[in-house]
């Protein structure tokens, strides 16, 4: 374990120390409070590209490296969908899943103007296109447990003023999560972006509101991002607190235990995007012990892309095996 990974588990503890609520538990007999159901074990995908590098590089006799890469495969991580036939490939990964016994992590991404122009723009062709889509992608759910996050960026770009048809994106958001927990299976989480975004928190709240999150089961913070965890779960307590005190939340922290990049930009890119020397954050959970927060989660899948922002790095999504290599050799 990286010294970066000790001092996040040390802050962690201390924030699960402080100010949080008490778990509630009861005896069996159904005397006192009602006991906690017990929390998900996440899927792991055989299929993840991390195992299959692994898999090449300890035939080619790269043992160390394939054995590093293993802290990869070995996780349970995301998988995002961004558009085709939802249905199917619903269908088919949470089939997989249920084999396994666990439970699959999705990633809504298909909302138009996504992105707002940044890597990996795309998106539906239009509001009807997008709801078709959500409504096709339910299907294949057939009721079988699963936790989704639901557009990442979307809320936040809409409170930082980017997007033309404000009105006309929550209500394709609000449509989603109500579509999604149609399913009476799904866990939904409304994508709230992180602490580095949005200063305001009243306002996020505001647009949290208006995109559905009473419907839904909670927000989701630091998407595909750097942050560390303990500044996300203050933040997260911050945004929770504006919306009331009992909003829950997760946490991606696929990438960031050793924080953001200390500058706005890197060899003239932005500096969210592969930037150097940042490393895996803490372990995937659905029993983090934190107040408020019911899972640290592995969303952006770490070694893919976040988009071509220097010469010779992959498009956005696209797997790099290199860049995977250096975020599990830097977590010691």
């Amino acid at each position: 374990m990286s010294r970066s990974t000790v001092a996040a588990a040390a802050a962690l503890a201390l924030l699960a120390g402080c100010g949080g609520e008490p778990v509630r538990r009861s005896a069996p007999d159904g005397g006192g409070e009602a006991a906690p159901s017990a929390p998900p074990v996440f899927y792991v995908d055989p299929d993840a590209p991390a195992a299959a590098q692994a898999a090449r590089w300890a035939a080619e006799g790269r043992t160390a490296d394939g054995e590093l890469l293993r802290r990869l495969g070995d996780r349970p991580s995301a998988k995002w969908l961004t558009g085709g036939a939802a249905r199917d490939e619903v269908d088919a990964f949470l089939t997989r899943a249920s084999v396994a016994g666990q439970t699959p992590l999705l990633v809504l991404h298909h909302l138009p103007q996504r992105d707002c122009g940044r890597q990996g723009a795309g998106g539906a062709a239009d509001a009807t296109a997008y709801q078709d889509w959500v409504r096709d992608l339910a299907a294949g759910v057939r009721g079988r447990p699963v936790t989704v996050v639901l557009e990442p960026g979307a809320v936040a770009d809409a409170v930082a003023g980017c997007v033309d048809d404000v009105a006309g994106r929550l209500a394709l958001l609000r449509d989603a999560v109500a579509v999604l927990k149609s399913t009476g299976a799904a866990r939904v989480y409304l994508d709230a972006g992180h602490p580095d975004w949005i200063s305001d928190v009243g306002s996020l709240a505001a647009v949290l509101d208006r995109a559905g999150i009473r419907d839904a089961d909670g927000f989701a913070l630091n998407v595909a991002n750097f942050v560390g965890t303990a500044a996300n779960v203050r933040y997260g307590h911050r945004v929770s607190d504006a919306l009331g005190g009992d909003a829950r939340f997760v946490v991606d922290t696929s990438r960031n235990g050793n924080g953001p990049y200390p500058g706005a930009t890197v060899a003239g890119a932005p500096s969210w995007c592969n930037p150097p020397g940042r490393t895996l954050g803490e372990e995937p959970t659905a029993d983090p012990g934190l107040p408020r927060v019911d899972a640290l989660l592995w969303v952006k899948y770490p070694g893919e892309s976040d988009g071509a922002c220097r010469p010779g790095e992959p498009a956005s999504g696209v797997w790099w095996p290199e860049y995977a290599l250096g975020l599990a050799r830097r977590a010691g």
